[in-house]
């Protein structure tokens, strides 16, 4: 799994090969067969063993939370800023630049990983509203706002930043735009 999330970070999925995989993971051609039957189910594994048990622990941690709400969206940040700079920042960038090419794996990210991290964010904004902490705002709506700079984030890094002298502190950036968002979502005064 190590190996495949390697090369799929570094090639992309179409320039990755069973064959380069095994190789990388210092097994026969032919074990790799053993355990997928062909590439779209090893992406799928590597998505399900190293994406979807982050997420598992957000909404652990949204369900024992009692502090400010606030302090989830930090958390949710935190996550995304681990996520940016691994190897996983590669999996996101590689289903948005590769989805047209492989519609069933941006089919399967979309249903396995994008609705549930929309999942997430929604009910940690509904939280927020139901609380008084932030004003009324339709979550669904809020979901693009708060992703949109992560995923420029990850999206450069795990690409043209490769490439270029020009570089963003993603961390500062992204800690900016909490605290946009935050400040956009406080209640009004005397609400």
């Amino acid at each position: 799994m190590a190996a495949a999330l390697a090369l799929f970070a570094a090639r992309g999925y179409g320039a990755t090969k069973l064959e380069d995989v095994a190789c990388a993971a210092g097994i026969a051609k032919g074990t790799i067969y053993l355990y997928f039957a062909n590439k779209e189910d090893l992406f799928r594994a590597v998505v399900r063993q190293e994406l979807l048990p982050a997420l598992a622990r957000i909404e652990a941690a949204i369900e024992v939370h009692t502090g400010p709400t606030q302090d989830l969206l930090r958390l949710l940040m935190a996550h995304f800023v681990q996520m940016i700079e691994s190897e996983l920042g590669g999996i996101p960038k590689l289903v948005v630049s590769e989805a047209g090419n492989f519609p069933e794996i941006a089919q399967f990210y979309a249903d396995e990983v994008v609705a549930r991290g929309m999942a997430i964010i929604e009910r940690i904004v509904a939280r927020g509203v139901d609380r008084g902490e932030f004003r009324p705002v339709e979550a669904a709506r809020l979901t693009p706002v708060l992703v949109g700079p992560m995923l420029c984030m990850l999206l450069w890094r795990h690409s043209i930043g490769r490439h270029s002298a020009i570089g963003f502190d993603h961390r500062a950036v992204l800690e900016t735009q909490i605290d946009i968002l935050l400040r956009g979502l406080a209640p009004e005064p005397g609400a």
